[in-house]
């Protein structure tokens, strides 16, 4: 490489730090992966080390953050905040150690301090005579935000210390950070009242603690954890250390914060020698997913002060400290196209295809879009450079679109006007985000379901066919919708592996059986969206035949008690596809169920009565007891309301009891429903 690329190539990279340094400790708005910004100031401080001659003084590597908000006053710290250098491997941590003890000049091996790393804001808190007068972000290292007012609503950090042993100076140095429950509460609350969310907890403790109105991080449950110890002194003179307060040791000082009251991580652990961190590392990594707050790696630091101080400081980081970090779970990429999967509820979901990045330990190609809204929230378009994240065993989800490296061909992504499987048409609910395929009976990608559905307890309860031989029959080919089952034949079945002669037999003979059903039954066994068993029965009731629910129309069908405007639209949309026809006229030509008798007022005692059954009914049994009072007009729901009639009551009744007491609803006994039917 030549000079002249040598010396752009830095300037490039000094540039593109100093902008990703403004978006993350100024804006809090970073547009890039921590594992982007590592990269690029390893490879900064590399060309720096090779070629010293082309470092500038106003080079990143010779600072720590961004400089102070212009919204608070400033704060000069006594000491530094420094940050920490990383290493990414164990290679690389036995080479800082061999660094330390080069630097040493001794082999001898030494303790260490080992720390989850948190993801949060660096802050300082100042005491005096044993009183917080202060607190300040770490800014850039020399100046920092004065943030008190905000730190003051942190519920964890005590406004005086405990006991009377103390400096009359102490500055605590720690970790603002939001729990991950906390965090996920203010993403709900922000998406209810149709706001932005934040991308992730570091960057909502930022946010909070950079509120200009200290109300409003009061209400964002921020926590925080001591990690060091800044000034120590006399309050007159400014300059004194109180060696007597002070312990030798990195892990003790925690230990004294920790008894003036202040909160301390209790993942951090006092390890023997250097040889013991692998083992710290790979058990909090495992506990990660489990944690209450973010991390994102480790922090060892050598455990003998007298050894720090001879070790001392290079311009941005202690030579005695380091952040062994995790895998990268963000990563950038670039969305190359976008495929739409078909669910076997006929939910459509956009799957994003991303050019390959190794990211959490997994090389990753794909992500879930969820739906439209997800599309509209991330403003994304195919092409886009996008942070793609995958944290422990989660399905990878893009998190941010790096916007200002959109190209000038970036495609809208578009959603299918028809199934991508079988070309049916499709629609989304009102009130729902999710597109869905209408071809529910012959869609190759509802097959299993609908099958499973239709042969169910509840629907046509064919004797011999479960889930498990559904699928079978399926991935073998012997049936692709409903109607197929009754082709089936005791030779075909029984030539499947763990089919005896005997279990095809009986699986035939339950298949006879099921041809002669209800008209209720058949309708529900159909499985049109959201027309359960009460719905199916409801329309058999209204409507009488079958011809008159495929032929009804929406206002009709909202005639139908229980039947609103949704239903309606899924049920002539159901009967609109051509291929659901198909099957349903093949099963009308095989099957067979009596005519609704149309009953007069008089024989429908309990028309416009609701009536609720819970608990354990030991005389009738739940079913029995519904098509019993069904048989009478009554409705049966499965919830209790102001609308309810009657409750009945089994035994272990629960929530719905009190509920209908609290409404004063009737409550019967099982004898007293009994007693009424028969009546």
């Amino acid at each position: 490489m030549s000079e002249e690329n040598i010396i752009n190539r830095i300037a490039e990279i000094c540039q593109l730090i100093s902008h990703y340094n403004h978006q993350y400790y100024v804006l809090d708005e970073p547009t890039v992966p921590d594992v982007e910004y590592d990269r690029l100031m390893r490879e900064l401080t590399a060309l720096e080390t090779e070629y010293p001659q082309f470092k500038t003084l106003d080079s990143p590597s010779q600072k720590v953050g961004g400089e102070a908000l212009k919204a608070f006053s400033q704060v000069v710290h006594q000491l530094p905040m420094l940050s920490l250098d990383n290493v990414f491997s164990a290679q690389e941590w036995q080479a800082f150690v061999k660094r330390l003890k080069d630097r040493l000049k001794s082999s001898l091996d030494f303790a260490i301090c080992a720390e989850p790393k948190l993801d949060g804001l660096a802050v300082s808190l100042r005491y005096e005579n044993g009183v917080f007068v202060q607190a300040a972000t770490r800014g850039d290292g020399t100046v920092g935000e004065n943030i008190t007012e905000n730190v003051r609503t942190i519920k964890s950090i005590p406004l005086r210390l405990q006991g009377t042993n103390f400096p009359d100076v102490l500055e605590v140095r720690g970790e603002v950070f939001m729990p991950k429950s906390s965090f996920e509460a203010l993403n709900q609350q922000a998406i209810k009242k149709g706001e932005k969310g934040f991308a992730n907890p570091r960057n909502a403790a930022a946010g909070s603690l950079r509120q200009l109105d200290s109300k409003i991080t009061a209400k964002r449950n921020l926590a925080f954890y001591a990690y060091g110890i800044g000034f120590v002194g006399a309050s007159q003179d400014g300059n004194g250390i109180d060696e007597n307060w002070l312990a030798d040791s990195h892990y003790q000082r925690l230990c004294q914060i920790k008894s003036l009251g202040l909160p301390m991580c209790p993942e951090v652990k006092l390890l023997e020698n250097a040889t013991e961190v692998e083992a710290f590392y790979q058990d909090i990594l495992q506990q990660r997913e489990n944690l209450s707050y973010e991390i994102d790696g480790t922090v060892f630091k050598v455990d003998d002060i007298a050894l720090q101080q001879k070790l001392g400081f290079v311009a941005r980081a202690p030579r005695w400290a380091t952040a062994y970090k995790f895998p990268a779970q963000e990563e950038l990429t670039v969305l190359e196209a976008v495929d739409f999967q078909v669910g076997r509820t006929g939910a459509i979901t956009p799957v994003a295809r991303l050019k390959p990045i190794f990211v959490g330990g997994v090389t990753v190609s794909n992500a879930t879009l969820h739906n439209q809204d997800e599309i509209d929230r991330l403003g994304i378009k195919i092409k886009d450079t996008v942070i793609i994240r995958r944290a422990g065993d989660v399905i990878p989800q893009i998190v941010s679109v790096v916007v200002e490296r959109r190209p000038a061909d970036a495609e809208v992504i578009t959603f299918p006007s028809v199934c991508p499987v079988c070309e049916s048409a499709v629609m989304k609910a009102e009130g729902e985000a999710v597109l869905r395929c209408t071809g529910g009976l012959y869609c190759q990608a509802q097959r299993k379901e609908a099958i499973k559905h239709f042969a169910s307890r509840k629907a046509l309860d064919v004797d011999g066919l479960g889930d498990k031989l559904v699928e079978q029959l399926v991935d073998e080919g012997l049936i692709k919708t409903p109607a197929d089952l009754f082709k089936l034949t005791t030779l075909d079945v029984s030539t499947m592996a763990r089919m005896g002669a005997k279990s095809a037999d009986n699986l035939i003979k339950g298949l006879e059986s099921a041809k002669n059903t209800t008209l209720a039954k058949f309708v529900y066994a159909l499985g049109i969206r959201e027309v359960g068993e009460t719905t199916a029965s409801n329309l058999a009731q209204y409507f009488h035949t079958f011809s008159a629910i495929k032929s009804a129309n929406e206002e009709q069908l909202q005639q139908v008690p229980d039947v609103g405007v949704i239903v309606a639209k899924n049920i002539v949309n159901f009967f609109a596809q051509d291929h659901n026809v198909e099957v349903v006229e093949e099963l009308e030509a095989i099957m067979s169920w009596p005519d609704i008798e149309v009953k007069s007022d008089d024989e429908l005692p309990l028309k416009d009565q609701t009536f609720v059954l819970t608990g354990t009914l030991s005389k009738m049994g739940r079913n029995e007891a519904k098509a019993a009072l069904q048989a009478l007009g009554a409705k049966v729901s499965g919830s209790v309301s102001a609308k309810t009639h009657y409750l009945v009551a089994g035994e272990k009744a629960g929530s719905k009891l009190v509920k209908a007491q609290d409404l004063g609803i009737s409550v019967l006994t099982e004898d007293e429903m009994i007693a009424l039917l028969n009546s």
